[in-house]
């Protein structure tokens, strides 16, 4: 990164933390989207900061509404840059205001709402990005490619077939990168086909005939002065729906195309599929990179011990006591307590906040001796007792159940839930 140095010194960061998360319930139950546990030991917050942070861009702001707290509190506790440098993450609260009295209303109007804090520090250019999505990028070379277009607004991009346009803005580039139309979520099929990049033109940043649409990665890059005034009009809720599309008649709106792996995790299947990806043997994505690291909370805790386990293609974090069980195709977070004769097969556990001594419930911490699980997400502090069988035996696709969830055919366990021992599911 050598050759940027300085580049996004006057960078503001900002990250869209306080929508209710909705497509990820129950892991949204009590906590927001961005502070959901992430590959044994992380949060979603954890990669959007730690982009930041390997970029450069070390002044950044946490905009925060929905249920906030446990997310307040992992900024607070991971966060913390030091006397002797000028670098913060901080926590932008929804606030009542002489101005307003309302709740953040969108992405836009969270932005507006909290804008006076950001200009505070006179930024060059203020980065907006959501806390969702599971990536790795330099915003240092989105920075050098803003200012070398002369753009007012930069908009990241990657390609994404037709079957999955629906999920996205899709957008209309030009042969130099110039944004001319911005769609939020399109579903007609004839405007899809006029969507279609020149696949030739493109083909060397990942278009093909199989994803020949520009979809909008939520990152976009305004100059200061041109964000204020797309936002002076308060009827502008959402920056995808209606800023992005409202700044292209008037201003220089320039694509950044991404050409590395990006994951919109904001449902139960992705989020469960970006997890359990993983752990195979070369995955799209992986946290074992000495260049951009991803950073999170430090804890001091043991090395994980397991006695008499078989395990295949498993990601077992620190802190966990696992014994004569079988583990395959699995996350294992932290903290978590697997007995004998447990099975574990396409299982995120999201493991505990503490260790348990003399419990005075019927079910202890973790997972109970026998038990067997396919193809579940267990929240943090679950209590699963003897002989429990978690295996979608009804094969419900979509499903509410007092002890738990299935979304996209996946069985969730919600944090703190207690399933009795015998239970069957």
């Amino acid at each position: 990164m050598s050759r940027y140095n300085g580049l996004v010194k006057d960078v503001l960061g900002v990250i869209l933390g306080g929508g209710k998360g909705t497509r990820l319930f129950p892991l949204t139950l009590i906590r927001s989207k961005p502070a959901v546990p992430l590959g044994g030991k992380y949060r979603l917050i954890d990669i959007p900061v730690s982009n930041c942070i390997n970029s450069g861009v070390n002044k950044i702001f946490v905009l925060t509404q929905y249920n906030s707290e446990s997310l307040n509190r992992h900024i607070t506790q991971t966060y913390r840059f030091g006397l002797f440098s000028r670098g913060f993450v901080d926590i932008l609260a929804a606030e009542q205001t002489p101005e307003s009295v309302r709740w953040y209303q969108g992405t836009a109007d969270a932005v507006r709402q909290t804008l006076r804090h950001m200009l505070h520090y006179e930024p060059s250019q203020i980065l907006i990005l959501s806390g969702d999505h599971l990536y790795r990028m330099n915003y240092q070379q989105l920075v050098q490619h803003h200012r070398e277009k002369q753009a007012d607004v930069t908009v990241c991009v990657v390609p994404v077939p037709v079957e999955t346009a629906s999920s996205f803005g899709i957008l209309k580039m030009n042969s130099d990168g110039g944004i001319s139309e911005f769609f939020e979520k399109p579903r007609n099929p004839k405007l899809l086909e006029e969507l279609k990049v020149d696949v030739d033109a493109w083909r060397d940043v990942g278009i093909s005939e199989e994803r020949p649409l520009m979809a909008s990665m939520g990152v976009y890059l305004f100059n200061p002065d041109v964000l204020c005034t797309l936002l002076k009009d308060d009827t502008k809720m959402d920056f995808g729906r209606d800023v992005i599309p409202s700044a292209l008649p008037e201003y220089r709106v320039q694509g950044f195309v991404f050409t590395g792996y990006w994951e919109d995790i904001g449902t139960i299947e992705a989020f469960y599929r970006a997890n359990l990806d993983l752990t195979q043997d070369c995955p799209a994505f992986t946290f074992y990179d000495n260049e951009a690291p991803i950073y999170t909370h430090p804890r001091f805790l043991p090395a994980s011990r397991m006695q008499k386990c078989q395990v295949e293609r498993v990601i077992i974090s620190d802190g966990c006591d696992i014994t004569d069980s079988t583990i395959t195709d699995s996350v294992i977070g932290i903290r978590s307590i697997i007995r004998n004769g447990t099975q574990l097969t396409r299982t995120l556990m999201m493991g505990a906040d503490f260790y348990e001594f003399n419990s005075r419930l019927s079910v202890p911490l973790g997972i109970g001796e026998g038990t067997i699980i396919e193809n579940a997400i267990i929240d943090k502090n679950a209590r699963i007792g003897r002989n429990v069988q978690i295996l979608n035996l009804n094969r419900h696709v979509h499903h509410d159940d007092e002890l738990y969830f299935v979304r996209d055919g996946i069985i969730c366990i919600p944090k703190n839930t207690l399933i009795p021992d015998g239970t069957k599911i």
